[in-house]
């Protein structure tokens, strides 16, 4: 995998504790949230820090590409991670026991309103954070490098 360096694990607990079981697992366990959507790790390099940064997302897929969604509960600011694929687009994504390199892309116009609209079916709360925000929540699509 191309991403190196030092991994510094997430202050989110949750997070943390969600990731680490993914991995430690090999992917068995830990995929599924709550209400039994999918969860996949993307892995970033800081965009501030250098190190490698892990998070858990709801698991939106399309004929093998991804996309991840920067909602951060539909607050008014974008998360950290999405500012470390805005520097770095080269990232990892697992899905289970697979683990792939992938090339983010930030979406714009109807391509962005068409996954927009599978991110809403595959885990329907997105629609309900971007009511509680006036920015427009960004999306990447991740598409994998071969």
């Amino acid at each position: 995998m191309p991403l190196q360096g030092e991994y510094e694990p997430s202050p989110i607990e949750f997070v943390r504790d969600q990731v680490a079981l993914i991995e430690s697992s090999g992917g068995l366990e830990g995929t599924f949230g709550p209400d039994g959507q999918g969860v996949i790790v993307l892995t970033t390099l800081g965009a501030k820090s250098g190190k490698i940064r892990k998070l858990a997302l709801m698991r939106v897929e399309h004929e093998g590409d991804y996309l991840v969604v920067a909602s951060k509960g539909g607050s008014n600011n974008n998360p950290v991670w999405y500012h470390n694929v805005l520097g770095t687009p080269l990232v990892e994504l697992q899905d289970g026991p697979e683990r792939h390199d992938y090339l983010a892309r930030l979406l714009e116009g109807p391509e962005r309103e068409m996954w927009w609209a599978r991110a809403v079916e595959a885990f329907s709360p997105y629609g309900d954070y971007q009511k509680r925000t006036e920015r427009l929540i960004p999306v990447f699509v991740l598409e994998r490098v071969r």
